[in-house]
Order: structure tokens, then C-alpha cells, then sequence
């Protein structure tokens, strides 16, 4: 197989200067998908014949002078919640009617497809984005490139996976309590969830109405900011997007780590019960990386973080079950056993605790937005552990552990995950920046020069590709 671009950036570069063509590099990403289909099962459907032509269509435009974005020829991937008007959408389940798909592209995929991406097939995750894999429902798995014996992250498994292994050079996500993030941090790449409201939930079937956002994966801070920078905008048939300007995602890129003022999220996220000492301490390396580098370290305090992480499981089951209430009456027996069990969880929640699970958001909310007027980052672990082993691996541990993700969801704050180290058992490790409100540029920035200060995010994992 040629050698291939291996970042978005890298490949905008050699499809201007001829170096390839968008239809070579696509043709080898789908010989790539295809061939690692069995062991990785990144995707539910590879869409060969329409990203073949908008790979052609790419190759075309460039040979008459049209330039779309950084983004025309690059081939990317569609997590299988989103609607395509190319391929069905299953939410990795049995459940949802296959009439749902039959419809335009989703708003942000229909952007991506106008920048000139080419749109290689729906990824794999976990079911409706909520449910541990069941093999009984009758799709695939999406494996760790790092280790086929370990969990890729939940629920954009397919993308983290697909971006890792070098199947695509880059993926939307869905984040309702660390979707994004967590399959980031387990696969070694780098994710961002905006802030809600910046990129538009049109076309995507909800977990949690108030909790999803959409985001972009990719290998670097950088390429996730060219994607973003399509993604984001206001969207009139989407009433939680926010209408305003959507800034230049790249023009914090170049900023100093020496004027940096860090929050060092110390107690809940650095004390956390279910957090490996090898975590931590790598996390704490990154950040000493940045010190090194002349920024400011503070330790910091959400005072109710806790009480975050149970407002927010409350809100997104409770949201949940009001969105499959129907089809948990009418059919329960097509979800997927741990699925259908935290759907159920839904129901167990009264009126008055949904109520007093939003007034404790606006609290918690207040508390990280009165902390960035202090530092102007916070950070801290994306996950607690590294990727867990499917066959030991008890589904349900996380649900009473704290989080280090589901906190950004409940106040809709901007999140990345950035790769910053390796276990002893060679699996990725990720470290999670947070900013203000609309704050994109600034985390994509700290990202950035993270990864200019450090290699990490270089390494590829050593799965064939056939």
C-alpha cells in the first residue's frame, strides 16, 4: 500500500500540490476499511460508490481552480446516529424504524458534504449511544486498534476507532456524558465536544435533548479545528443552537504557554476513588509539560462536582426514557440487554428529581463559569482508567464511580480530549481541557501547543491494515 497523509492537514497539502489525488487516497482508506472490517469493525456501512464520486468530483474541482476549504477531497467518517442521505442510519440498533433515515443529510454532515468532504460510511457505537456492547443484537463490535481485546470508548467507538486505525482522517462524534472524549482518550486521538449550541443536533437521533452535542475527531487539535470550523453555526430548524458569529477555530493556534493561567482541577477529579495512579500521574506530567513552558498552575475546586455528576445521570436517563418510553412499551425485547436496563432507569426518576437535577446544573454551571474568570483553562483526566478488557469489564462500574466527562455536559462548556501518554501496557491516555462558553478557539489553541510542546499524538497503534 503507498504511503498516505496521515492527518487532514497534511493531506489538504498534497491534493493541492498534486502529491495525490482525492481519488487514490479514497481508494485506499476503502481498501483499508474493507480489509480490517472483521477484526476492527469500525463501520456499519462503507459507502464505496458515493465517496468514490465525491472523490472524482473533489479531483475535478481542483483540476479547474474551484477551492471549497481545506476539507474538498479529505475522506471522513459519519457515526451511525446521524442521518445520511446515502445510507440508512441504525443507531447501532434493531429499534429505530428504518423509515427515521430515509431523509437529507443531517445539517452538519450536508455542511461537510458542501466543503467537499468525501463521506466514506456510517461508524459503529454503542447502542442509541447509551447501551455496553450486546452481540446479541446482531451488530459488530468496534475494537481498540491499541488492543483487540479492549473497549475502543463509549459511544463513538466506530469513530475512535476508525481515526486511530488510519481508516479515515477524520469523524464526527456525539457527546452526552463523554461520547467524544472518551473514545478519544482510549484510541489516542484527539476530540473535541463544543459548546452546546454551537453546532447544530438537526438530524441526529437524541439520547438526551439537553445534554448532546455533536464534535469532531481527528489525530490533532489542528484538524479538529478544520473540521469544526464547517461543523459550527447557527441552524433555524435546531431551536438549541445559539445565533451567534462563529469565529476563526484556528486563530488561537499559535498562542504562548507561557501566558497561559491554568486551573489544575484538583479535588473530585484528582481525588476520584476509580482514578489509576497511572492516570493521574500522567495527566499531572502534561501538566508540568506546560509549567516547563512558563504557564501558570492553580489548583482549583468545583465545589459541588459530585452533585454535578448525579444531576447530569439524572437528566440524561430521565430525557432518555421520555424519548423510548414507546418503544420500551411496545417492544423491549429488540434492545440490547444493558441498553434496554439503563433506559429503565429513566422511569425510576420522579418529576421532582429532574427539577431539583436542573437547579442543581444552574449551581454547578455558575461555579465553572465564576473558575474561568480566574484561569483560562481548566484541566483535568478524560477518563479514570485506560481502555477496559471486554471480557472482564463490568458495565455497570461506571455509573455510581465519579466522572471526569459528564460534568461538561451538564453545563455545556467546551471539552477536548488530547492524547498525553502511554500505560505500561502501551494503551493511550488522554487529558481533557475545558474553556468558557464559545470558547472553541482558546481550548483548540491550548490543545495545540500541547501537541507542538509533545509527540503523542504521533503515534499510531500497531493493528494490520492488511
Amino acid at each position: 500500500m503507498p504511503e498516505l497523509p496521515q492527518t487532514i492537514a497534511e493531506a489538504a497539502r498534497w491534493l493541492r500540490n498534486g502529491q495525490i489525488t482525492s481519488q487514490s487516497l479514497t481508494e485506499n482508506l476503502l481498501a483499508r476499511c474493507h480489509a480490517t472490517q472483521d477484526t476492527l469493525a469500525a463501520f456499519n456501512v462503507i459507502s464505496d460508490e458515493t465517496a468514490l464520486a465525491a472523490a472524482r468530483q473533489a479531483d475535478q474541482d481542483f483540476a479547474a481552480g474551484r477551492n471549497l476549504g481545506p476539507l474538498q477531497g479529505i475522506p471522513l467518517g459519519i457515526k451511525d446516529l446521524l442521518a445520511t442521505a446515502d445510507a440508512p442510519t441504525t443507531a447501532h440498533s434493531r429499534v429505530l424504524d428504518p423509515n427515521w433515515g430515509k431523509r437529507q443529510d443531517a445539517t452538519v454532515v450536508g455542511k461537510l458534504r458542501r466543503a467537499g468532504a468525501v463521506i466514506m460510511g456510517k461508524l459503529g457505537l454503542s447502542e442509541y449511544a447509551i447501551g455496553w456492547p450486546d452481540p446479541a443484537t446482531g451488530f459488530a463490535t468496534p475494537k481498540n486498534p491499541w488492543n483487540l481485546e479492549r473497549f475502543p470508548g463509549g459511544s463513538s467507538s466506530g469513530t475512535g476507532t476508525a481515526v486511530a486505525a488510519g481508516l479515515i482522517l477524520g469523524g464526527l462524534g456525539t457527546d452526552t456524558g463523554g461520547s467524544i472524549r472518551s473514545p478519544s482518550a482510549f484510541c489516542g486521538i484527539s476530540g473535541i465536544k463544543p459548546t452546546f449550541g454551537r453546532v447544530s443536533k438537526e438530524g441526529c437521533v437524541p439520547l438526551s435533548y439537553s445534554l448532546d452535542h455533536i464534535g469532531p475527531m481527528a489525530h490533532t487539535a489542528y484538524d479538529c479545528a478544520l473540521l469544526l470550523q464547517e461543523m459550527a453555526g447557527y441552524d433555524p430548524t435546531d431551536p438549541s443552537t445559539v445565533n451567534l458569529p462563529v469565529p476563526n477555530m484556528l486563530e488561537k493556534l499559535n498562542l504562548e504557554p507561557a501566558k497561559l493561567r491554568i486551573g489544575l482541577l484538583h479535588d473530585y477529579f484528582f481525588t476520584a476513588e476509580n482514578l489509576t495512579q497511572e492516570v493521574k500521574a500522567t495527566v499531572l506530567a502534561a501538566i508540568e509539560t506546560f509549567r516547563q513552558a512558563g504557564a501558570s498552575v492553580t489548583e482549583v475546586t468545583i465545589p459541588h462536582a459530585r452533585e454535578g455528576h448525579m444531576a447530569q445521570r439524572i437528566i440524561m436517563l430521565t430525557e432518555a426514557y421520555t424519548y423510548h418510553e414507546p418503544d420500551l412499551q411496545a417492544r423491549p425485547q429488540l434492545y440490547g440487554k444493558y441498553t434496554r436496563r439503563y433506559l429503565y432507569q429513566g422511569a425510576v426518576y420522579t418529576a421532582a428529581d429532574y427539577i431539583q437535577a436542573q437547579r442543581v446544573r444552574s449551581l454547578v454551571k455558575a461555579e465553572c463559569a465564576a473558575l474561568l474568570e480566574k484561569v483560562d483553562v481548566l484541566i483535568m483526566p478524560s477518563t479514570t482508567v485506560t481502555a477496559p478488557v471486554f471480557a472482564t469489564h463490568d458495565p455497570d462500574s461506571g455509573w455510581d464511580s465519579p466522572s471526569m466527562a459528564a460534568i461538561w455536559n451538564l453545563t455545556g462548556f467546551p471539552a477536548m480530549s488530547v492524547c498525553c501518554g502511554f500505560s505500561n501496557e502501551a494503551l493511550p491516555i488522554g487529558m481533557q481541557i475545558i474553556a468558557a462558553p464559545f470558547n472553541e478557539p482558546l481550548v483548540l489553541g491550548v490543545a495545540h501547543a500541547y501537541q507542538q510542546l509533545t509527540d503523542w499524538h504521533l503515534r499510531r497503534p500497531p493493528v494490520s491494515i492488511g
